[in-house]
């Protein structure tokens, strides 16, 4: 019979006792497509002044969130290189905020739209696109429709495809706000012409891998998904939602939902519901899919217009429930709340947020206010249940918080912050 080695034995005792490794954020949605991260809080309860800041960075201009991956953050910033605006890439050591590299990109240049905003928090505008990583590359979506192909490493170009060049692009207004969505060894993004307006491309060669469909697009990012068995891109687009099979770009389901002017906050996926909402008075709305043999439908559950908007603030749904903010108009108010998925019924709500952002880490909700107040809130339906909130930030917040290793990453028009949430940062 074989007997381990005490030296052995003590060796796996110690694996076993380790904490468990951090979670990357690649992607705008994070690793799990989903805005949540399977890492938990241990820093529950904060001073006045906030968690521990580990470093603190400026970051001119834009809406851009974090990516963060392999010791890095990338973020897009607005700089003048040449004398002329440009949008930028950055890496930051995750662990210091030192800039490691830049690689400017297209120009910044938006028709405005990102000026607007509530009384006394206006002005920033700049990139609206948040970097994704994969395998030591970096992926960016600029303004005007060019995807990019970095060194994680260098910034270094690796590849790049430009959408009106090669395919008939059709810009949006307020110029392209989604990010790159990459699942496997594919990369997905829309705003091509007639024909070639969803597109994926090989994420290692920049090679096309299909391309389809005559959708104009929005400022949503796309989100992928399984639904009864088949993995699935859902543009949200002008027509509404097309999903199309992530592997052929066949399409598999689509149904109408009203645009006006504007559409960023992205599907939202729950078993079978698929929810959705856009500002300028549509509101939001969530529709069952079903699947008789190889064919799907989308069934509209409910649609509600008024005082439930998300206008680019994309809610995180946990057990049933959709937790984000929701705004009675364009921006300005957004107050934090519940919202039954499958009902369209408020179990709560609470002012104060502005169109912000909302995560899920563990069981927890991190929300971003616009202002730049961070929020650690219980997610639950019976109430709300606040546990700790510190005002970390200046400038406008209308980025979406990043979650990795134990810290909190957001940034607003003029600065970026990342805050220690872990057992390090508790002691």
């Amino acid at each position: 019979m074989f007997h381990p080695s005490p030296r052995a034995l003590l060796g796996a005792l110690i694996v076993l006792a380790a904490p468990a490794l951090g979670e990357d954020w690649p992607q705008y949605h994070g690793a799990s497509h989903d805005r949540s991260s399977s890492e938990t809080i241990a820093l529950r309860s904060w001073p006045a002044q906030g968690p521990p800041r580990l470093w603190q960075v400026p970051t001119p201009a834009g809406f851009s969130s974090y990516s963060v991956a392999d010791g890095r953050a990338f973020t897009l910033v607005r700089r003048r290189i040449d004398g002329e605006a440009r949008e930028t890439c950055i890496a930051l050591d995750a662990d210091t905020g030192e800039e490691l590299w830049a690689a400017a990109l297209g120009p910044s240049k938006y028709n405005s739209g990102g000026d607007a905003g509530a009384a006394g928090n206006k002005g920033g505008d700049g990139p609206r696109s948040t970097p994704s990583y994969a395998d030591g590359r970096v992926y960016v979506f600029d303004a005007h429709l060019v995807l990019h192909c970095l060194d994680a490493g260098t910034g270094e170009p690796i590849w790049r495809r430009d959408l009106l060049a090669e395919h008939g692009g059709r810009p949006v207004r307020w110029q392209n706000a989604a990010s790159p969505l990459i699942d496997g060894d594919r990369v997905f993004v829309a705003g091509g012409g007639a024909g070639q307006s969803l597109l994926a491309f090989d994420r290692t060669t920049g090679e096309v891998l299909w391309k389809g469909g005559d959708e104009k697009t929005t400022h949503a990012t796309p989100v992928v998904a399984t639904l009864h068995g088949v993995r699935q891109v859902i543009f949200f687009v002008q027509s509404g939602l097309v999903a199309v099979e992530a592997a052929t770009g066949a399409e598999l389901w689509r149904t109408e939902y009203p645009y006006r002017t504007s559409t960023a906050a992205s599907p939202v996926v729950h078993g079978d519901i698929v929810y959705c909402s856009a500002g300028y008075g549509v509101g939001g709305g969530a529709f069952r899919i079903a699947k008789d043999g190889r064919r799907f439908a989308a069934k509209l559950l409910w649609h509600r217009r008024s005082r439930l908007m998300n206008h680019w603030s994309t809610p995180v749904c946990k057990d049933g429930h959709l937790y984000g903010m929701f705004s009675f108009k364009e921006f300005g108010d957004g107050p934090l709340k519940c919202i039954d998925i499958e009902t369209g019924s408020t179990r709560w709500s609470v002012d104060g947020f502005g169109p912000g952002n909302v995560i899920l880490v563990g069981a927890d909700l991190l929300a971003l206010s616009d202002a730049g107040e961070v929020v650690l809130v219980e997610p639950r339906p019976e109430e709300y249940r606040e546990l700790a909130r510190a005002d970390v930030l200046d400038g406008k917040c209308w980025s979406s918080p990043a979650f990795s290793d134990g810290r909190l990453y957001v940034r607003s028009t003029s600065e970026a912050v990342c805050l220690d949430l872990s057992e390090g940062g508790a002691r």
